[in-house]
């Protein structure tokens, strides 16, 4: 199997990440439009997450906080955003790095992400890998036949004359 060099799934997490930071950067400085609202679901002892002793107590592994009506000051960096929340009538302070966040949801379209944490890449990488055969001794000598139903439609039918 070919080793990924470029490494895509490094590519693709941060650039997801930063529709993330983009979404949640619009929204520090222009509220929230419409119906949207944030589901955030964070690995409450990850590396740079800063909650109070309660909520950690409460929270030991995971946390979703939901960022909809009441929520302020709001602040976004490159790598973290920081939010106040209130819990049981106790207004907190969270700073949440962009690395803790294991799933984001707008329930409003239905539009979510997941991510891969440090935790679960530090998993992965421990895993025994699997053995995969090469594309070439898997395929079969026939050649392959057409699927039915396919059709092959030529561009030019679409261009202006």
């Amino acid at each position: 199997m070919t080793t990924d060099l470029i490494r895509y799934d490094v590519l693709t997490r941060d650039a997801l990440r930063g529709v993330l930071r983009q979404v949640l950067a619009d929204a520090a400085a222009n509220g929230l439009p419409g119906e949207h609202h944030f589901y955030i679901t964070f690995l409450s002892t990850a590396e740079g997450v800063k909650i109070s002793p309660r909520l950690l107590s409460q929270y030991p592994q995971e946390m979703t906080i939901i960022l909809q009506h009441q929520f302020w000051d709001l602040v976004v960096t490159d790598d973290r955003f920081e939010v106040g929340l209130s819990f049981g009538g106790i207004p907190e302070r969270l700073v949440v790095p962009f690395s803790a966040i294991s799933r984001f949801f707008d329930p409003s379209v239905q539009f979510g992400l997941q991510f891969e944490t440090a935790a679960d890449a530090a998993a992965a990488e421990e895993a025994p890998a699997e053995e995969t055969a090469p594309a070439a001794e898997a395929a079969d000598d026939e050649p392959s036949k057409p699927s039915e139903g396919a059709e092959v439609v030529r561009l030019d039918r679409f261009r202006k004359k």
